[in-house]
This record gives structure tokens, sequence and C-alpha cells, in this order.
């Protein structure tokens, strides 16, 4: 069965820093584009950031990039997203996703993880 778990959301407060992990289960993370979303209280899920599997090409929504980093551990098949300078806006409940194509890495999701609530608040 291939499965998707989230790791290591948490309550930090505004300027802090969290990582999240992405573990796959059954499958090797290695072959697929990950992508991390973002469901905000009373929003629509969003795409922030994918890690492609062609030459791990990373891609990040203009309100994370230079804050967070996307990165993968073929050896854990972990993909990590670390966030650091947290903002109350970068509350909510945070997925990872993989799908087999290396383009548009926001849409067509195949597999998804149940996700990891991150609060940011003072």
């Amino acid at each position: 069965q291939l499965q998707l778990v989230e790791s290591g959301g948490d309550s930090v407060q505004p300027g802090g820093s969290l990582r999240l992990s992405c573990a796959g289960s059954g499958f090797t993370l290695g072959y697929y584009t990950i992508t991390w979303f973002r469901q905000a209280p009373g929003k629509e899920r969003e795409g922030i950031s994918c890690i492609t599997n062609y030459r791990d090409s990373t891609y990040y929504l203009d309100s994370v990039t230079g804050r967070f980093t996307i990165s993968r551990d073929k050896a854990k098949n972990t993909v990590y997203l670390q966030m650091n300078s947290l903002k109350p806006e970068d509350t909510g409940v945070y997925f990872c996703a993989a799908k087999r194509a290396s383009s548009r890495c926001f849409s067509a999701i195949e597999y998804w993880g149940e996700g990891t609530q991150v609060t940011v608040s003072s």
C-alpha cells in the first residue's frame, strides 16, 4: 500500500522555524514529484513548493520564496520542507503529495498524505 506520512507540524511564534517531513511507504519517493500543499482555515488548498523527479528541480510560491526550502533525502525516502521566518499567515494544515510526472507539480496529484498542522501565533 502506497502511503505518504507527514510529520513535524507544531505551534510556533512568528519568526520561528519548523521542518516538516514527508515519508514514503510502499514506494520510492525519488521517482516522484513531491509537492507540499497548505490549507489555511477557511481557504482552499494551495500548492506552495515542489521538488520534481527531473534533476530535483524546485519551485516555490512567491509568498514562501526565500523562507522555505524543499529537499529530498533519497536514503531516508523522505522529503523535507524547512520553514523559516514563519508568519501567522503560514498557519494551516500542510499536506505532501506525489505524482509520477515532472511537470505542473501543483496539479494532477496521484497520492496524498493526511496532513500535519502548523500554527504560527504569538
